[in-house]
């Protein structure tokens, strides 16, 4: 059985290395929950909270792990939702770290 993405860190990609596609990119992918995959580059979700305090907390919350991971994601936050986008970067599409980003954003919740 494969290791929880949550139980996982982040590691610095080596140079030259591709962003994931194909099965590899599926794999993971069907671990996650709620999140869209855009055009095999990036994944989205939308956070839904009932007023803007409970998104600025999530918004810390998460900006804590990412700086923990050293992966720092996109963040869009409004009264309500926030919007969280993950790609790396240096591989110029999605890499194990944004699904294992994306699924401690989860356990945030």
């Amino acid at each position: 059985m494969e290791e929880a993405l949550t139980s996982r860190k982040c590691v610095p990609c080596e140079t030259g290395t591709s962003a994931l596609k194909g099965m590899d990119l599926r794999r993971l992918y069907g671990q996650l929950d709620g999140w869209t995959l855009v055009n095999e580059h990036h994944l989205e979700k939308e956070f839904l909270f009932k007023d803007f305090r409970e998104a600025l907390d999530f918004v810390n919350r998460l900006g804590e792990v990412a700086e923990q991971e050293g992966h720092h994601p996109d963040i869009f936050l409004t009264w309500g939702k926030v919007k969280v986008t993950l790609w790396t970067h240096s591989v110029g599409g999605l890499s194990e770290n944004d699904f294992i980003l994306a699924a401690k954003a989860d356990a945030l919740r």
